[in-house]
């Protein structure tokens, strides 16, 4: 496939996990966001993820370089948005947010050019339900950490084209992804089938059934599952748990989708997992290692 130029809205984990992606393939990748740190801190995730790379001998030094090369940034959505191929969003899990990005992404691009969104669990049909050129828009739901993981998620809304279907397995092929489509279900499949099981380990440690690491090795060990559903809560975010399981709830209307209390609290309090320093576990700074953070209803207990 020929080489594309890119744009990836939002810098955040996976935002920039994308954009290293598709400037490992050689793509022309523009990274927005409106924060400056935060891209800033992006593009030095994206170099230590390199490093680890090269240091695992999967690509060398050289490609490294190459790749940085390929990525330029932008702290806004300007005209030279219209002169990408395709434009993947990856910002917040809001609906309202999305929406209005897709409108305005929808005015400023060509009909040629494809709107991509990352989106884990919200309908495509919906975010594109107040565009012009509906037909053009489409999901492509990495999953994290994205420059390992081999699967795509690739969601056709109500109005997606299969043509832009096509194209977009094609772009995915060419990430060295695998891209399996999933119809425009809340959660799709893969957030559809984790996180009710994630939100269950979460509902079995504010019962007190277990303790934290005593639940993740359980199903480490009986399930052979790499890492455990309050750890992997963590690495996640908290607060895209919370919001994936909303959606879940309010989409399918059915109580097994409910939060569980203990989420919701320690989102309210900031405790949003590995980003943010504590959630089920506390991390050292280097994220390197971690112990068995102290829960609400530990300390009344």
């Amino acid at each position: 496939m020929q080489k594309l130029a890119v744009a990836v809205i939002g810098s955040g984990t996976m935002g920039n996990g994308i954009a290293h992606c598709f400037a490992q393939k050689g793509n022309e990748v523009l990274l927005i966001d409106a924060n400056p740190a935060q891209l800033e801190n992006a593009l030095i995730t994206i170099e230590k993820n390199l490093i680890r790379q090269v240091k695992k001998g999967t690509i060398t030094a050289q490609e490294l370089q190459a790749t940085l090369s390929n990525i330029s940034t932008n702290v806004q959505i300007d005209e030279t948005i219209a002169t990408r191929d395709i434009v993947v969003e990856a910002v917040t899990e809001d609906e309202e947010v999305k929406s209005a990005l897709f409108v305005e992404l929808d005015r400023l691009t060509p009909s040629s050019v494809i709107l991509a969104s990352n989106t884990s669990s919200i309908s495509i049909s919906n975010i594109a339900k107040n565009c012009l050129q509906p037909e053009r828009i489409v999901g492509m739901h990495f999953m994290n950490p994205v420059p390992i993981m081999e699967l795509v998620e690739v969601i056709k809304g109500d109005q997606t084209s299969p043509n832009i279907v096509t194209q977009t397995e094609a772009i995915c092929s060419a990430l060295g992804k695998t891209p399996i489509i999933a119809k425009d279900f809340p959660g799709f499949v893969a957030n559809r089938i984790l996180m009710p099981m994630l939100n269950e380990a979460i509902l079995a440690r504010e019962q007190g059934v277990s303790g934290t690491a005593e639940i993740d090795q359980i199903m480490m060990l009986g399930m052979s599952h790499p890492m455990g559903p309050l750890e992997l809560a963590d690495l996640i975010g908290l607060d895209v748990c919370l919001n994936i399981m909303a959606v879940l709830h309010k989409g399918f209307k059915n109580d097994k989708y409910r939060p569980a209390k203990l989420l919701q609290e320690l989102v309210e309090k900031g405790h949003n997992g590995r980003k943010s320093g504590s959630g089920f576990y506390t991390y050292s700074l280097e994220g390197k290692s971690k112990s068995v953070a102290p829960l609400p209803m530990d300390k009344s207990a």
